[in-house]
């Protein structure tokens, strides 16, 4: 099992509202040697059997993949998350994430095996019955079937529970009867069952588990897809479909709990696929910036793509920081409950749903960034298929849509937050309060006379904190139970959030570190902390002033400013020299450092 460094449950989002002890967050360096061990496994087999079956997985050759998934499959990769009851490995969460990572090689591939391992099997997992667990989970686990999970419909992406599809019992009652057309469905060509979310009697949202050979089962013509072109993308047709009665997934009018909950999942994982497709990209942009010549000397020397290998080593040390802090904490959360009840399992992924989206929004987007940046990198040969840049670009654009849009899992995040303190969950509103309070109370001018390492970071995050609540805070007093219509407002304080969780991640990883084995080793860690740290208080900035400005006027307005300027001062420091010494670091080991 995971290393749980300490035993105290953090609950969901109350990042901002204490100082993060370093004890109290996993991190990559707290991994235990089985965990390495699944890693480097995980990684190993991707380099040996799946990269070099690139060009087949491109042209749609699924054999090929059914191959590789079953391949996966007999290493345990598929069953990780399977009880060990019903034939699987049942490994902890931590593990489950680092699968997750470094699957992450080949994208077309690696969509097709999240599909059947995370999202297509736990809903089963979760909220099936004991023989419908029988009877699917071993198929799946050991790749003998194929899941795919078809929620959205063309008419409804976001507003899930808007679907058009439905389901009636049959005449006999021993039936249930489904129509409707999934859209966007992955593995949807090849799939053997099917998680599908209907409504029954045209109303009651419910999930239902569907076999391929169901009569009135059918896929659609495959999709032509920007990116990810080797993975099957399909609708998933269904015309008087019929259905054992059996094959009801959880209770009627109950699947929207089936379907938010197994998106949690996803989007922790996503995020740690996205550290993993980063660092390999990372990779790519060294290795190419070391070897390609120009004037007279490698690209790599040139502090114009120096800044780029640094920003992508800063953003990816961040964001697997703020990955590993999740996955333990979901880890520690697990250790108090009965982890047998899935009804607890689903609750303590559901505990950390703000962190989930902001692991999803954060990492889909620096992955993206990684992969801009080694096109610009590559030149005019980033523009070409003859080298791996322009597929990588391409691959990774749908992440930002995934496991629900960037901009929904923006709106979830404050939305969630203030849901949690309306209903005493967080003591968000006292927090926010008694900001406002200081604020009025004006500056104090308390002695900084902290000199040790991260001193001024530490300061920053939790000043980053305190921004946050003044947002959230003004926002709700402001505009009450309209604040929903204020999407605007609801992103820019979603951009604090999710830049505060990252510095304050990043920052606990390090100073923990810097305890363990002293400054000098980890001098790296130290320059990619202050790096991110300067650069996200920047963004914080930006974004508040957006959302003040759209929430208060006047003297209000001006005061909110004044505390703003205050919240988010800090002395300039040399970045350039940051990014000389990481992006050196970063090329000499050819990839990511840390």
């Amino acid at each position: 099992m995971a290393a749980v460094l300490e035993k105290e449950v953090i609950k969901g989002g109350g990042f901002l509202l204490a100082e993060t002890l370093p004890a109290q967050v996993f991190s990559p360096e707290d991994f235990t040697d089985e965990q390495k061990m699944i890693a480097q496994t995980t990684h190993e087999f991707m380099d040996k059997e799946v990269v070099p079956q690139h060009e087949a997985i491109e042209s749609k050759d699924y054999e090929v993949q059914r191959g590789l998934i079953k391949k996966a499959a007999d290493l345990g990769l598929i069953n990780a998350s399977i009880p060990e009851g019903y034939g699987g490995l049942e490994l902890d969460h931590v593990s489950n994430m680092l699968i997750a990572e470094h699957i992450s090689g080949e994208a077309s591939f690696s969509t097709g095996f999240g599909a059947t391992s995370s999202i297509g099997l736990l809903p089963i997992v979760l909220f099936g019955t004991d023989e419908q667990k029988e009877k699917y989970l071993p198929k799946i686990g050991s790749a003998d079937w194929i899941s795919a999970y078809c929620l959205s419909e063309s008419g409804s992406g976001s507003d899930a529970l808007a679907a058009k599809s439905t389901a009636r019992l049959s005449e006999d009652g021993n039936n249930w009867i489904l129509n409707g057309e999934k859209m966007w469905i992955t593995n949807g060509g090849f799939a053997d069952v099917l998680t599908i979310f209907a409504k029954v009697d045209g109303d009651k949202f419910t999930g239902f588990i569907v076999e391929r050979d169901d009569p009135g089962v059918s896929p659609g013509n495959e999709e032509h897809k920007l990116g990810q072109r080797g993975s099957s993308t399909t609708p998933i047709l269904m015309q008087d479909a019929k259905i054992p009665r059996d094959r009801l997934l959880g209770e009627i009018g109950k699947g929207h709990q089936i379907a938010f909950n197994v998106l949690n999942f996803g989007r922790i994982k996503m995020g740690a696929g996205a550290v993993g497709g980063s660092k390999r990209v990372l990779a790519l942009s060294a290795k190419y910036a070391a070897e390609r010549h120009q004037f007279g000397r490698p690209i790599a020397s040139f502090g114009a793509i120096k800044y780029k290998l640094a920003e992508m080593a800063s953003k990816i040390y961040a964001c697997e920081s703020a990955v590993y802090r999740t996955a333990g904490m979901i880890e520690a959360k697990e250790e108090t409950i009965d982890k047998k009840n899935p009804k607890e399992l689903m609750k303590a992924i559901e505990e950390y749903a703000i962190e989930c989206s902001i692991i999803k929004v954060a990492g889909s987007e620096i992955l993206f960034y990684c992969a801009d940046e080694n096109v610009q990198i590559h030149g005019g040969n980033g523009f070409t298929e003859d080298y791996p840049a322009e597929g990588v670009y391409r691959d990774c654009r749908v992440n930002r849509i995934y496991e629900g849009t960037n901009e929904i899992n923006r709106l979830l995040i404050p939305g969630q937050l203030l849901k949690r303190a309306l209903k005493g969950g967080l003591p968000l509103i006292a927090a926010a309060m008694k900001l406002q309070d200081e604020l009025l109370a004006g500056p104090s001018f308390d002695g900084d006379d902290d000199d040790s390492p991260l001193a001024k970071e530490r300061k920053l995050a939790a000043n980053a904190k305190k921004v946050a609540l003044m947002l959230l805070g003004s926002s709700a007093q402001k505009f009450q139970e309209k604040l929903t219509e204020q999407q605007m407002i609801l992103c820019w304080t979603a951009d604090v959030i999710i830049e505060t969780f990252l510095i304050d991640s990043t920052i606990a990883r390090t100073a923990k570190l810097i305890a363990r084995d002293g400054e000098e080793k980890h001098q790296a860690a130290i320059d990619a902390t202050k790096l991110y740290s300067f650069d996200a208080v920047n963004r914080i900035e930006v974004a508040a002033k957006n959302a003040l400005a759209a929430i208060a006027e006047g003297d209000e307005l001006r005061t909110m400013l004044a505390a703003l300027r205050r919240f988010t001062k800090q002395e300039p420091i040399n970045t350039a020299a940051l990014r000389e010494r990481l992006a050196d670091k970063v090329v000499e080991a050819g990839g990511y450092i840390f």
